[in-house]
């Protein structure tokens, strides 16, 4: 139990919650994100190569962002905030749980609206500046745009190739919980797709995905599946959590 004495309920959430909402991701289209193959526009050696088309990119996928909104399944587990401790690790890099009301979101792969020095290893939000703050023009972020030392603004986001700071603290909040829900993941990229294995025995473990093949190599693990889009299936595991109490 966490210190509110509410039991502790963990999230684990993926691309597949805010495709719902209209957000694409690269898995939507045979390794292209937004018709960018994710190599030219999500790697160490993409921002090398090319750093003006990586910052064009994040930039239009920040308005994106601004375009969308929350679906049921983030309020639903917004929502659940009452009677829960809901901390939610996610891979997403948007800010629509915290737009639906979520007070506790770990970002794993970053934050679409933050940015850091370019020579910041990102290990924590120290020295992250959201986007739009003092020192930067507006929402969208140019080669030029610097911290006051001179360096290069670059997303606030892992790429493929980089290491996961934020992964030992999701590990962390996964080995104290009470319930465990996994929505919108594949559990199919790694490191992210093992902190389901930090669940404590006890702690029953629910899988929400439309795709009847999620649930693959994790039959042994996995406590309950339901075989629904996330809109529909959180809200339903969330009622029944309200039901239970």
């Amino acid at each position: 139990m966490g210190e509110s004495a509410k039991p502790t309920l963990v999230v684990l959430s993926g691309a597949g919650i805010s495709r719902e909402s209209g957000i694409k991701t690269f898995r939507d289209g045979d390794g292209l994100w937004e018709d960018h193959d994710v190599m030219e526009v999500a790697t160490p050696e993409a921002w090398a190569r090319n750093p003006a088309l990586v910052l064009r990119f994040y930039n239009a996928r920040r308005r994106q962002l601004d375009e969308v909104e929350p679906n049921a399944a983030h309020c639903a587990l917004a929502g659940l905030e009452d009677a829960f401790d809901v901390r939610i690790v996610t891979q997403n890099v948007d800010d629509l749980h915290e737009r639906a009301g979520s007070t506790q979101v770990l970002h794993l792969h970053g934050q679409l609206r933050r940015v850091r020095p370019e020579d910041d290893p990102g290990m924590d939000d120290a020295g992250t500046v959201v986007v739009g703050s003092a020192g930067l023009p507006g929402p969208d972020v140019e080669l030029g745009d610097a911290d006051d030392r001179g360096v290069q603004w670059r997303p606030h986001v892992v790429w493929f190739g980089e290491a996961v700071p934020m992964l030992d603290p999701a590990a962390e909040l996964v080995g104290a919980a009470d319930v465990l829900l996994v929505v919108g993941t594949s559990m199919q990229v790694y490191p992210a797709a093992g902190l389901v294995h930090y669940a404590p025995p006890s702690c029953p473990i629910t899988m929400v995905n439309p795709d009847p093949g999620a649930i693959d190599g994790f039959e042994s693990v996995v406590t309950d599946f339901i075989q629904a889009p996330a809109s529909e299936g959180v809200k339903r595991w969330a009622e029944g959590m309200r039901d239970g109490q």
